[in-house]
């Protein structure tokens, strides 16, 4: 009994990462360039279908694909650092993590069960009615957190080579909107609405990205004004390319992102005139509406590469989402710088 217990915790260690033909189901096969559907004999191609989902859901499937892909992938690496350790010490492997992980975890005291209760927020149940189904739950996720720093632990010991990689696209930018080293080997595209308050969120971590990654990063910036909900974000645009006529689009960018309820246009003009621009020509630029269609071409650039809202980050290629925490644009640069040095290797 004890036996089978521990193969089906070894399988949840494991985040159940079997293949699929362990359960009798043969893995999908691939299209082989043949048709998806007839209707009347006329054939729909996969181009077809691919056209028809449109750039932005197309750009959200293969991110999904890819991180299913990820996430499969990490629990097979920790499957076979454990079996590869486990044949080196010539023992089954459910027996090394009985040795190694289960046996060192101890049982949760009643006062760590009681805040893991009150954390689920069981409404109308009694602590000690259910205290030791409780900690059943929390002695199993002791166990499997155990388990995955076990494996991990093994994986930096081992020579483990990813070759996974995520979609990557290529997304163009204009030179002239561009901060940090134009050298740098890492791009982030930035597609951004002025009148966005997660764009504004996301100012202190990108600053914090170019000072840390100093010379091997660099932000280019791009307009997606969301104009149904976010009225003032088309002129705050339109100003900030005024402003970059004149050499200082980064200092109007600054001042607009700084107090987002200031983008009316006698706002605009007080925003011109404290960064030092001319006010003359600001104004008259912006009256005659010349950045308008550049902006448009900006939205039209991001809506083709699957922006659907903002911001949206391209990291050489690859899209991150939304006003993400600093650690998951680090995870994409800190992987791309190693993809760049395994190349340059490579040449050498």
């Amino acid at each position: 009994m004890r036996t089978i217990l521990l193969n089906l915790n070894l399988n949840l260690f494991l985040c159940l990462a079997l293949p699929l033909a362990s359960f009798g189901q043969a893995p999908p096969q691939a299209n082989s360039g043949g048709p998806v559907a007839t209707v009347a004999g006329q054939p729909i191609s996969e181009q077809e279908l691919l056209e028809t989902l449109g750039a932005q859901q197309l750009t959200q499937l293969r991110n999904q694909e890819y991180e299913a892909k990820s996430r499969a992938l990490e629990s097979l690496i920790r499957l076979k650092v454990v079996q590869t350790e486990a044949k080196k010490r010539g023992i089954p492997a459910e027996k090394l993590i009985e040795q190694e992980v289960d046996s060192k975890v101890a049982d949760p005291s009643d006062r760590e069960v009681e805040a893991f209760f009150l954390g689920q927020n069981q409404q109308g149940a009694r602590f000690d009615d259910v205290k030791e189904q409780f900690r059943s739950k929390l002695k199993l996720l002791m166990v499997q957190k155990a388990r995955q720093a076990y494996a991990d632990s093994l994986r930096a010991k081992a020579e483990v080579v990813v070759m996974l990689r995520p979609p990557s696209l290529e997304v163009g930018y204009d030179p002239a909107r561009v901060k940090g080293d134009p050298n740098a080997p890492i791009t982030i595209v930035e597609f951004s609405d002025f009148q966005c308050p997660f764009c504004q969120k996301s100012e202190p971590t990108l600053k914090s990205l170019l000072a840390k990654y100093d010379g091997r990063v660099k932000l280019a910036f791009r307009d997606f004004p969301l104009r149904e909900i976010h009225p003032q974000g088309q002129s705050a645009a339109e100003a900030a390319r005024c402003a970059g006529e004149q050499g200082k689009f980064w200092e109007f960018h600054d001042a607009l992102f700084e107090d987002q309820s200031k983008l009316k246009e006698a706002d605009l003009r007080a925003h011109a005139q404290t960064i030092g621009l001319d006010e003359k020509s600001f104004q008259s630029c912006l009256a005659s509406g010349k950045f308008k269609s550049k902006v448009e071409e900006d939205l039209q650039e991001g809506i083709k590469v699957g922006v659907a809202g903002t911001p949206g980050f391209f990291i050489n290629g690859v899209f991150l989402n939304g006003a993400q925490p600093q650690a998951e644009f680090e995870k994409i640069i800190d992987n791309q710088l190693a993809l760049i040095g395994k190349k340059q290797v490579r040449r050498n």
